[in-house]
């Protein structure tokens, strides 16, 4: 079972990986990251760690036993009580409930590591799997999502509310 782990130095090798290996399959569904994303690599990488170090965002990444990256999940712009929620899955995963796990498991951390008790996340009409994940995860739709709130597409914001939510036992 793949394991959430809070994103780290050591994990950019296996980033860079999840990413290239993905980039065809990402840029189906959402905005492709561009060339400019891939040449500058480690200089983005160490902004999150940056970013992370000073608690304006925290970074997971979804581990596979065999140590490769099959997930990137994200809490951006953490801010009196609130982040918004990004995520994104390998192929070779997809469809297969991962992305839902691993974003309950998020949530129940965003409460008890990050004291979080809103995340909000926003999706386009065209990502069927992202709406998915998010409803079986406990999101509900709340207000429509600009083409400037998903690079160029419409869509939909969800919000979970996470107060309340008694935290679960984690299984490996």
């Amino acid at each position: 079972m793949p394991e959430l782990q809070r994103l780290q130095a050591g994990h950019a090798p296996a980033v860079l990986a999840f990413e290239l290996a993905n980039r065809a399959y990402f840029a189906a569904s959402i905005p492709d990251r561009g060339d400019e994303f891939f040449d500058q690599f480690t200089d983005r990488y160490n902004a999150l760690l940056a970013e992370q170090e000073a608690g304006v965002c925290a970074f997971y990444v979804l581990v596979a036993e065999d140590g490769s990256v099959v997930g990137r999940f994200n809490l951006y712009d953490l801010e009196d009580g609130t982040a918004r929620l990004g995520y994104r899955v390998a192929e070779r995963v997809a469809g297969r409930g991962v992305a839902t796990a691993a974003v309950r498991e998020l949530c129940r951390t965003a409460t008890a590591t990050h004291g979080l008790r809103e995340l909000r996340a926003a999706t386009s009409h065209e990502n069927a799997a992202s709406r998915r994940v998010l409803l079986k995860a406990g999101f509900v739709p709340v207000e429509p999502a600009t083409p400037a709130d998903l690079g160029g597409k419409s869509g939909t914001w969800y919000r979970h509310e996470l107060t309340g939510a008694p935290p679960q036992p984690h299984h490996r």
